[in-house]
């Protein structure tokens, strides 16, 4: 019970900050449509995508595991699907200029807006869970 409330809260404020961060993730309702999606990432993160993960393994292999971003776009996807309100438009980011590195600002839209939100939302869960360890 307690892992599971540690990946429902992971979740849930990853797609805040994946939210805040770029332009694209639609709450309809707002804080009730981003719980919701919440408990449906939780969900498909823990049940569905190693299901995927199985079914694609033989091009998981062949491409030395990046096809992972598919598994994690299609269990967003199904997200997207079955969470009412939660939709998923562009993923626009609007760059990142510092001293140090400037990152451009850039536009994805259709499949590879669910491929670069998963990104995103991978990166920002497992920089999470290294900070809970």
């Amino acid at each position: 019970m307690k892992t599971l409330l540690r990946h429902y809260v992971i979740d849930t404020v990853a797609l805040y900050l994946a939210s805040t961060a770029t332009s694209g993730l639609i709450f309809a309702e707002g804080i009730k449509t981003l719980l919701l999606a919440g408990v449906g990432l939780m969900a498909a993160s823990l049940v569905v995508r190693p299901l995927i993960n199985l079914l694609i393994l033989p091009l998981n292999l062949i491409t030395f595991g990046l096809f992972k971003w598919v598994s994690s776009a299609i269990a967003l996807y199904l997200v997207s699907l079955v969470v009412p309100g939660f939709k998923i438009g562009n993923f626009v980011f609007l760059g990142l200029p510092t001293g140090w590195i400037d990152i451009p600002s850039f536009s994805l839209n259709g499949i590879l807006a669910y491929v670069g939100f998963s990104f995103l939302l991978s990166l920002i869960t497992s920089f999470m869970h290294w900070l809970i360890k």
